[in-house]
């Protein structure tokens, strides 16, 4: 069944009672009414229309007020029935769309309850199954255990009352916020205060943008980030105090820290989309977030992977430094400078052998200094990785090696050599079965650079000893 908004499709004793001894407003689900509800403008109209042509209601004070035709006041001491907890889909209240309401005290005329009605704008990507929950408290003020989210009582997309004062306890006039997570799919949240700029909420209709798609990004089952590294040694820490982290040259403030455990941006980015739903502490210090509510933590911008204010991620693959950025404390977003990359090829003959060693040289040194120091001669220029470590090293029966390089920075050939094409000598040689080879090429701004060593087999070393 579709939301009712034709008076005409009420019928008084089936969809609607009007109990007047207690004075309550009671929905019921039959007929022609569903858990998709009733407009409350509708509800309204009908009203009018029942104590204009039934002589016995006619004999009781009207039960409502219209402002908008979103936002009423129920007056003269009547309310809904059946809100009672637990909240359910076909209590009178949450069978209300489209308006919202205040239930008026008609001693003092106060307001005794507010609700206001909230309806999410955009597409569920599941329209039948997808969740949506809201918080109305500040989980920063009210604290871990106590800023509990509560789930919208239908699944897909929203058109709901929401209680959000009572005078006798509470005044959630001031905080709300609505999330929609699912597994593989992108995340939706709003802020209705923030984002529509409220000095407080009322009892009328707020449209807040609610939506989410499936997401590219997310690969993995949840089972496996549980269980499978590199995700079970990864963490999220939120500190108290904000600590630094180097990119390029300069420091920069950050206040959660994301350890990658050496996983790629997509794996970072799937375990913390996973913490972001579990209702349990996610804080791996010693403070207390809870997941499905904390704020969002990274984005990825087609292949680059952002982190929100004051986010920083340890432990990441170098080969994805250049599709990373870091938004800092004073929301200033943060890059490394370049850093090229490759990986290094040994043939069979490199590799059956276990002396075999390799190492990478400045072909010469005339985009810098121009001294001479070229390979060849004393001077020759051993190449420093990103972490200016030298590209050397035993090829220990490996086919393939990987290797970074600070094409920005490194200035090994001197002032001027930095931000250039950096050509190279590599040269490799073993003992037993493995000769002397020599390969050139050029580091570029790339990530998918090259050496290949093709040695030929050796045939002739001796070492009787």
């Amino acid at each position: 069944m579709a939301r009712i908004v034709d008076p005409d499709s009420l019928n008084q004793g089936t969809e609607v009672n009007f109990i007047t001894g207690s004075l309550e407003i009671e929905l019921n689900t039959v007929g022609n009414l569903s858990t998709d509800g009733v407009s409350l403008q509708a509800l309204y109209s009908f009203i009018k229309e029942e104590w204009k042509n039934d002589d016995n209601l006619i004999k009781f004070p009207f039960p409502m007020n219209s402002i908008t035709s979103e936002q009423f006041e129920l007056i003269n001491g009547w309310n809904f029935a059946n809100i009672t907890e637990p909240a359910n889909p076909t209590q009178s209240a949450y069978l209300i769309r489209d308006g919202g309401w205040a239930v008026v005290d008609p001693n003092t005329n106060d307001n005794t309850e507010e609700w206001a009605n909230i309806t999410t704008l955009g597409l569920f990507n599941d329209a039948n199954n997808d969740q949506a929950y809201f918080l109305q408290q500040d989980p920063e003020i009210a604290g871990f255990g106590v800023a509990i989210p509560e789930d919208f009582q239908l699944p897909g997309p929203v058109n709901q009352g929401v209680q959000i004062y009572e005078s006798s306890s509470f005044d959630y006039r001031d905080f709300f916020r609505a999330y929609l997570r699912e597994q593989g799919k992108t995340y939706g949240f709003g802020d209705l205060i923030v984002d529509q700029n409220l000095a407080a909420l009322t009892f009328r209709k707020y449209a807040l943008p609610l939506t989410n798609s499936d997401d590219l990004k997310i690969t993995t089952a949840d089972n496996v980030i549980t269980g499978s590294a590199p995700y079970t040694g990864m963490s999220i820490q939120f500190l108290d105090t904000a600590v630094t982290r180097s990119i390029g040259v300069n420091d920069y403030a950050f206040d959660i820290l994301i350890d990658g455990n050496s996983g790629t941006a997509e794996e970072i980015y799937e375990f913390v989309q996973y913490q972001l739903r579990q209702p349990i502490d996610i804080d791996s210090g010693s403070g207390e977030v809870r997941g499905d509510i904390a704020e969002g933590l990274l984005t990825f911008i087609g292949d680059t992977l952002r982190t929100s204010e004051g986010v920083f991620i340890d432990n990441f693959q170098s080969a994805d430094t250049n599709r990373l950025e870091f938004t800092e404390t004073g929301s200033t977003v943060q890059t490394f400078p370049f850093v090229a990359a490759g990986t290094i090829f040994f043939n069979n003959n490199l590799q059956n052998d276990t002396d075999a060693i390799y190492r990478l040289f400045y072909t010469n040194d005339d985009a810098g200094d121009n001294t001479g120091a070229d390979f060849g001669t004393q001077d020759a220029i051993i190449i420093q990785d990103n972490s200016d470590n030298p590209i050397t090293g035993s090829v220990g029966g490996q086919a393939e090696i990987q290797f970074d390089y600070d094409y920005d920075n490194n200035i090994q050939r001197g002032a001027g050599s930095g931000e250039t094409d950096a050509p190279y000598t590599a040269v490799a040689i073993g003992l037993t079965t493995a000769q002397y080879v020599v390969t050139t090429g050029t580091l570029t701004r790339s990530t998918a650079n090259s050496v290949n060593f093709v040695a030929a087999l050796e045939r002739n070393y001796l070492n009787p000893a």
